[in-house]
């Protein structure tokens, strides 16, 4: 195998695969990515088993071939290497780096491309579209709410399911949920519900663009996505998600809107003397925002809101409620509530589509 291609053309999509590699073992096969150069492309696979990572792109091919090279390694040499054409030659066992314009060279350990695990397939009749944008958008309104427990390893995804014409995701932990829908046309097939692994989720996020759309396919052990010259693939996780609809309060007597922003720069300032808990007391067109006291003092803010109900002090996890305020765009927010020791629904006040539900702390 031989190819040359200019550096910066390999430096992006090696460090997505990177970002698949879950060894840093240099003799495991599965610290290595697989290359292939044919009919002047390069294909490039990284797989930590559970996640699979495709793509290819245009280079010179002089000879045709394939092996894997340690990630790690390779990735660190194109990040030092100047700018400009660079050549890749198999010799033996080993993968050759050099540029022609300076007396530098790499030899690469490599290990035979058989070695490389198979990928799963499947067949393109199975893939439906929708826009990479509400793909995205649905990602980042519930990925961050995933449990990180892995005793209860089905809230430790992002559940996903058609219902009617609308495309649901949903994220919780045992003490928040995170609740988005799409309407989605007729050409997105039912399937049965799934849990997605969050690494898949956060590549699509920070990878995938903002234009056109992106392809999916949900199958009882996988779920397959598309989008620009990517294929990416996930293991599902498996178990039953939560009955999150028994969750959503049916009725909440006590509502009060808030400036998304304000609330947000206030809650970061205040930040400063939290630990863990804040507390928003209300007051009729009063929000404040205080920390607990403390041997290193206290901090408390007020921003005006739309609120006309009783005083009240709600105790809530920093950063359960700081996380929805992030992630939504809207300028104002409303927060639903009974009293001060049952779930809180914070919403947009024009968006109808997504929720996020936190439970209060003991006050």
């Amino acid at each position: 195998m031989k190819f040359a291609c200019e550096r910066s053309v390999l430096l992006k999509e090696i460090g997505i695969a990177q970002e698949i590699v879950a060894s840093k073992n240099a003799y495991s096969i599965l610290s290595n990515i697989y290359i292939e150069a044919f009919d002047d492309s390069l294909i490039i696979k990284a797989t930590d088993l559970k996640v699979s990572f495709e793509t290819n792109v245009p280079v010179n091919v002089i000879e045709p071939g394939s092996t894997t090279v340690f990630c790690d390694k390779f990735l660190g040499a194109l990040n030092v290497l100047p700018d400009g054409e660079v050549e890749f030659e198999q010799v033996d066992s080993n993968l050759v780096i050099k540029t022609p314009l300076r007396k530098l060279r790499y030899n690469l350990k490599s290990i035979a491309s058989d070695s490389f695990p198979q990928f799963p397939e499947l067949n393109e009749n199975n893939f439906f579209s929708i826009p990479v944008k509400d793909f995205k958008d649905m990602i980042q309104q519930t990925v961050f709410a995933v449990s990180d427990d892995e005793t209860r390893y089905f809230m430790t995804g992002v559940f996903l399911e058609r219902v009617e014409d609308k495309l649901n995701m949903v994220a919780t932990d045992g003490r928040r949920l995170a609740l988005i829908k799409k309407t989605v046309g007729d050409d997105v097939p039912t399937f049965e519900p799934v849990i997605v692994p969050p690494k898949i989720l956060n590549i699509i996020t920070k990878r995938a663009g903002d234009e056109g759309l992106i392809s999916i396919a949900v199958t009882e052990r996988y779920i397959f996505v598309r989008f620009g010259v990517y294929n990416l693939s996930s293991v599902l996780i498996e178990g039953q998600f939560p009955n999150y609809q028994r969750v959503i309060p049916e009725s909440q007597e006590n509502v009060f809107s808030v400036n998304r922003l304000e609330l947000l720069d206030a809650l970061r300032r205040v930040a400063l003397l939290i630990d863990k808990r804040v507390y928003l007391g209300l007051s009729p067109g009063v929000l404040s925002i205080s920390s607990e006291e403390s041997d290193l003092g206290a901090a408390n803010e007020e921003i005006p809101c739309r609120y006309d109900g009783e005083e009240l002090s709600i105790a809530m996890n920093f950063h359960y409620i700081e996380e929805p305020f992030k992630v939504m765009s809207e300028k104002e927010i409303s927060i639903k509530f009974t009293d001060a020791v049952k779930a809180v629904s914070i919403y947009a006040e024009q968006q109808d589509d997504r929720l996020h539900i936190v439970m209060p702390m003991q006050p």
